[in-house]
């Protein structure tokens, strides 16, 4: 067998786990293992996260008018049905167009059903 400092294609065994040579105590440095390969993380490198969008009160407008919606098909139809509507115009100005658009349709098909459909069940 031939000795491997002599042979130059077989590499040194990694130095894993093992305290690194230092030249100051006499011992040579491991550079072949200690070296730091990984890139410092810039501002232009991080993922862009959305920010928090803080909460908008057309939200509330909306929701309210959907379930106003629901109860108006139970109990008070007119009240409510109407109440359903105003909420859903002014979540739609506030900029939920689709929850202001359902609590609409949804009021409207309420005082539909109260004029024109429970009175002829009653």
């Amino acid at each position: 067998m031939s000795d491997h400092k002599t042979d130059k294609h077989i590499q040194d065994t990694p130095n894993h786990g093992q305290k690194p040579k230092y030249e100051h105590t006499g011992e040579t440095l491991d550079s072949k293992r200690m070296e730091e390969f990984s890139a410092e993380l810039t501002d232009a490198d991080l993922p862009d996260f959305e920010e928090e969008k803080s909460f908008n009160p057309g939200t509330l407008y909306g929701w309210g008018s959907i379930i106003l919606a629901i109860i108006s098909f139970f109990t008070w139809p007119v009240m409510l049905g109407a109440a359903s509507i105003v909420f859903g115009f002014v979540a739609r100005s506030r900029g939920t167009n689709i929850l202001g658009i359902i609590g609409i349709v949804a009021g409207i098909l309420s005082l539909i059903s109260a004029f024109f459909v429970i009175p002829f069940f009653s």
